[in-house]
């Protein structure tokens, strides 16, 4: 979907609705009162190939639950979109599927999270080989402090790779996916941080699918970036999005409506509804998601 098609869809619903009078959100009063709740899952999600399923996932920091009990499947090929307010449990769920919430003391989980049909939290997985199927970017840019060729090609090195022709070729196959290659092919012995804030976050991008990951995973990954760099990084993902499945973490309805084909509405760690972009900004079947991706609640 192009931006302005994205902007004229968001004026749409945000006009029809200005003028309805105050109404109970069910789902989320149900939620604020700790019950239990089913979310909304159109039917398109299921007709859907999933390279992860999300299986009765539940995350708790020590004694505060986090996430509770979300079932999801994440299309192959495609871009999803985890959206909702401040707190809802969107970054944490990301991160668990790559298991960065292993780092943090007091964190246990229930359920199951599958990729591409393997169990991510069996006794047995690897999680240093995990993380290498799954692409990660970070909400500010975090270039390491070296040269922008040793940066992209960092995680094949970490993985054995010496030989020089193999490394130049995925260096430069990675940038020209990031789409900074003509930026930078004259610059690749100089530091990564000297290059701005898109530059840099691009270059993340880089590093992250340098090794082809099943999935790539962003994080609010526009967050700390201007309106410029922004627009170009929502290019990006849209361009990726042809050869990688991504899961993107945004809290910005019109990058979410911009760049997904699929959007998923949390709320207080809990998923409360999930199908098409097109069909959770133009016709969603809770008022509640009527309401948030018009800004009239959250």
């Amino acid at each position: 979907m192009n931006r302005e098609d994205s902007q004229s869809m968001l004026n749409a619903v945000a006009t029809a609705r200005s003028r309805q009078p105050a109404v109970r959100y069910e789902m989320i009063e149900a939620i604020r009162n700790g019950e239990k709740t089913k979310p909304v899952v159109h039917n398109e999600i299921h007709q859907q190939e999933a390279v992860i399923d999300i299986d009765q996932f539940a995350l708790w920091y020590s004694a505060a639950q986090a996430i509770h009990d979300v079932s999801m499947k994440i299309p192959r090929g495609a871009v999803t979109a985890l959206i909702g307010p401040s707190g809802c449990g969107k970054s944490t769920l990301l991160r668990s599927i790559n298991r960065m919430n292993d780092l943090v003391d007091g964190v246990r989980v229930e359920g199951e999270i599958h990729l591409n049909g393997s169990p991510i939290y069996a006794p047995s997985v690897d999680v240093i080989g995990l993380r290498k199927r799954l692409g990660m970017v970070f909400q500010k840019p975090n270039p390491f402090p070296m040269s922008i060729f040793e940066n992209v090609v960092y995680p094949l090195r970490i993985d054995g790779e010496r030989r020089k022709s193999v490394l130049a070729e995925a260096c430069e196959k990675s940038l020209r996916s990031a789409a900074i290659w003509d930026e930078v092919k004259d610059r690749l012995k100089e530091s990564a941080l000297g290059l701005s804030g898109g530059q840099q976050q691009r270059l993340c991008i880089a590093r992250a699918v340098v090794a082809d990951p099943e999935v790539l995973l962003l994080d609010e990954p526009c967050s700390a970036l201007d309106p410029v760099a922004t627009i170009k990084i929502e290019e990006l993902i849209t361009e990726i999005s042809s050869r990688y499945t991504v899961l993107i973490v945004t809290h910005n309805m019109q990058q979410a409506a911009r760049v997904s084909d699929y959007t998923a509405l949390m709320y207080l760690g809990r998923l409360v509804e999930y199908g098409t972009t097109g069909m959770i900004f133009q016709n969603p079947k809770l008022l509640e998601t009527e309401h948030y991706v018009s800004g009239r609640f959250g």
